[in-house]
C-alpha cells in the first residue's frame, strides 16, 4: 500500500484527513505538543523544524506522497510570535518540499485565503498576494519559497473551515455552538466574508488534487457568506438560541493581527477537477447527523 505523510495530524484538518485517507493509504501521521492515538495511523512525535529530525522521518518512513498541514494558524498568535511561528510556517515548509523534491514525490500544503489583502476577492490562482497580517505574509512566503525548491508541489489555498471537534482540535463553530447554547451574547462580523467548507470537504480536496495538481489551486466552497450569516444558518441548523447572536464590525473588535474584509476564493478550477462542497446548510446538517 502507498505510504502518505501527513504533518499536524493531531490538527483539526489533519485529524480529518487521516479517517479519510486511511481507506486508501498507509498513514503516517506527525504530531509535536499534542499526542493522541488514531486507530490505524502511526503516529510519529516530530519537531518539524528540526531539519535533522525530517530528514530522519523520510529517511525511515521513506513516504509514497506528503501533505503538510502543520501550521501555526492564528493570526494573533502569528503577529505576537514571529519567529516561533516563522519557523514552522515558513522554513519546516520549505524543507518539506526540498525533500520531496529529492524523491521526487507529490507534495501538497495548505496555505490560506489570509494572503490576500480582502479588496478585490473573489480571487483566482493567479491573483497577486497582499497580506494584510503576518500569518498571510508566512504563507505567501512559503507558497513561493516551495514552489522554487520543488515546482510540482499543490499548494493549497485553504479557506475558512468548520466541522465536528476532534480528540485534539476544534473548529470555530464549537465556542459559538457553547456560547449560543449558554444564552450568553455571541458577536459576529457582517463586515468579513470568506468561502468556508467543512474540514471533511477540505480533506477530501487535498486528497484529490495531491497527484493531479502542481502549483497553486483554490479549495474554496461554493458560498460567500459573512461570519453572521454563518451564525444565523448555524442557529437555524442546530436549533440554538437566536436572542445573543448580535452583529458587529471588524473595527469594533482589537484584534493583534489585522484582517482582510473579504477573501472569497474562486475555487472553479478546482471544481473542474470534481471537488465538489456541499450547500454551507447541509455540510452543517451532516454534522447533526454523524
Amino acid at each position: 500500500m502507498k505510504k502518505l505523510l501527513i504533518t499536524g495530524a493531531s490538527g483539526f484538518l489533519g485529524w480529518h484527513l487521516c479517517q479519510l485517507a486511511k481507506q486508501e493509504w498507509e498513514i503516517y501521521g506527525t504530531y509535536l505538543s499534542h499526542p493522541l492515538e488514531i486507530p490505524g495511523i502511526k503516529m510519529l512525535k516530530v519537531n518539524l523544524t528540526d531539519f535533522r529530525e525530517l530528514q530522519r522521518i523520510f529517511s525511515d518512513v521513506k513516504p509514497t506522497a506528503v501533505i503538510h498541514t502543520a501550521a501555526h494558524s492564528q493570526p494573533n498568535f502569528c503577529q505576537t510570535h514571529p519567529e516561533e511561528s516563522h519557523a514552522i510556517n515558513v522554513t519546516a515548509s520549505c524543507n518539506i518540499a526540498g525533500l520531496c523534491a529529492d524523491n521526487s514525490i507529490p507534495c501538497a500544503f495548505t496555505s490560506t485565503d489570509l494572503v490576500f489583502d480582502g479588496l478585490n476577492a473573489p480571487y483566482r490562482e493567479s491573483d497577486f498576494v497582499c497580506p494584510v497580517n503576518l500569518y498571510g505574509e508566512q504563507k505567501a512566503i512559503a507558497e513561493a519559497g516551495m514552489l522554487e525548491r520543488y515546482p510540482m508541489t499543490a499548494v493549497c489555498r485553504m479557506p475558512l473551515m468548520f466541522g465536528a471537534a476532534t480528540p485534539t482540535a476544534k473548529s470555530f463553530i464549537q465556542p459559538f455552538i457553547q456560547t449560543l447554547k449558554a444564552e450568553k451574547e455571541l458577536n459576529l462580523f457582517v463586515d468579513e466574508f470568506r468561502t468556508p467548507v467543512s474540514g471533511k470537504t477540505a480533506a477530501k480536496g487535498l486528497l484529490l488534487v495531491l497527484e493531479k495538481v502542481n502549483g497553486i489551486i483554490h479549495l474554496g466552497g461554493k458560498e460567500r457568506i459573512s461570519r453572521y450569516d454563518f451564525g444565523k444558518i448555524l442557529v437555524e441548523v442546530f436549533q440554538l438560541p437566536a436572542t445573543k447572536l448580535k452583529s458587529c464590525r471588524q473595527q469594533d473588535v482589537e484584534m493583534a493581527a489585522a484582517r482582510p474584509a473579504d477573501v472569497s476564493l474562486n475555487s472553479s478550477k478546482a471544481f473542474a477537477l470534481g471537488y465538489e462542497p456541499l450547500s454551507l446548510r447541509k455540510e452543517l446538517q451532516e454534522l447533526i447527523i454523524e
